[in-house]
C-alpha cells in the first residue's frame, strides 16, 4: 500500500516513517507538514493511506480531510483524545494517541488490511464484486454489500439505502454516498435518488424499474440518464 505522513512534528514524522519501514506491505511515497502542502499531491498522485495528525497549524487534519473529494484510507495520528468522535464520523479507519506504540500501529495496519482493495476499473463492472461498504445508523457502521444495494433514496433529513434484503436508513448525505459508490456501478438519476446500474430492469424517459420499484428520472438528470443507459443498452 502506498502511503504518506502528514505532521507538522518532524520527530513524529520520524517515528512514523521508521514504523512504516517495518512493514513489508507498506510503501512510505512521500511526507508533508501540513495538509496544504500535501494536497497538491493528493490530486496528482494515488495514495491507499494516509498517516494524518490533527492538530496543525492553518488547517487541522480533520479540516483538510473535509476538503477531500476522494479520501485514500486514514488513520489518525494525534495527542488529543478529544477527537475521536469526530474521526468516527470521518469514518477513519484507527485513531492512534501519541507517542504510539508499534504494537498499536500494526494493530491500525491489520484493520486497513481487512477492508477490501478496491477492483479496477477495467473488471468491476463485468464482475461480481464482494466490496462493501459502511453506513452509519445511530452510533454503529453497518456493513454492506455492494453488489446487493438496489437504490438509495434521499428523504428530508436521511437517506434510506434499499437492498436485497433490507432497508438501511442513515443520516449521511446522499452526496456524500454519491462520492463513495464506484462511479461504474451506480448513477444519480434524480436529486433523491441513486441507482445500481446492474439492477434496472428496464427503464423509459420517465422512470427506471428495479423489480417492483419505480424511481423517477429528475427533469434535470434526464438527457445524461437516457444517454448513458442508452449506450449501457446496445455494449
Amino acid at each position: 500500500m502506498k502511503c504518506i505522513i502528514i505532521d507538522d512534528e518532524p520527530l513524529a514524522i520520524e517515528i512514523l516513517e521508521s514504523y512504516v519501514s517495518r512493514v513489508d506491505t507498506l510503501e512510505l511515497v512521500s511526507k508533508f507538514r501540513s495538509g496544504v502542502a500535501a494536497f497538491s499531491y493528493l490530486q496528482q498522485h494515488p495514495v491507499d493511506l494516509m498517516f494524518l495528525d490533527i492538530q496543525m497549524p492553518k488547517l487541522s487534519g480533520i479540516e483538510f480531510l473535509k476538503t477531500l473529494k476522494h479520501r485514500p484510507k486514514v488513520i489518525f495520528t494525534t495527542a488529543f483524545r478529544d477527537y475521536a468522535i469526530e474521526g468516527f464520523e470521518l469514518e477513519v479507519v484507527d485513531y492512534l494517541l501519541k507517542p504510539i506504540p508499534f504494537e498499536r500501529f500494526l494493530k491500525a495496519i491489520a484493520k486497513v488490511q481487512q477492508q477490501p482493495a478496491p477492483v479496477s476499473t477495467a473488471t468491476r463492472a463485468e464482475q461480481p464484486t464482494d466490496d462493501y461498504v459502511y453506513f452509519k445508523v445511530d452510533k454503529k457502521m453497518v456493513k454492506t454489500k455492494i453488489k446487493d444495494i438496489l437504490y438509495i433514496e434521499s428523504v428530508k433529513d436521511y437517506v434510506k439505502v434499499k437492498t436485497m434484503d433490507k432497508e438501511i436508513v442513515t443520516q449521511q448525505k446522499i452526496s456524500y454516498l454519491e462520492e463513495s459508490l464506484p462511479k461504474e456501478l451506480f448513477l444519480r438519476i434524480h436529486r433523491s435518488f441513486i441507482i445500481s446500474l446492474n439492477k434496472i430492469d428496464c427503464y423509459s424517459a420517465t422512470d427506471v424499474e428495479i423489480g417492483k420499484h419505480s424511481i423517477p428520472i429528475g427533469r434535470n438528470y434526464k438527457n445524461e440518464v437516457i444517454k448513458l443507459l442508452a449506450r449501457n443498452s446496445f455494449e
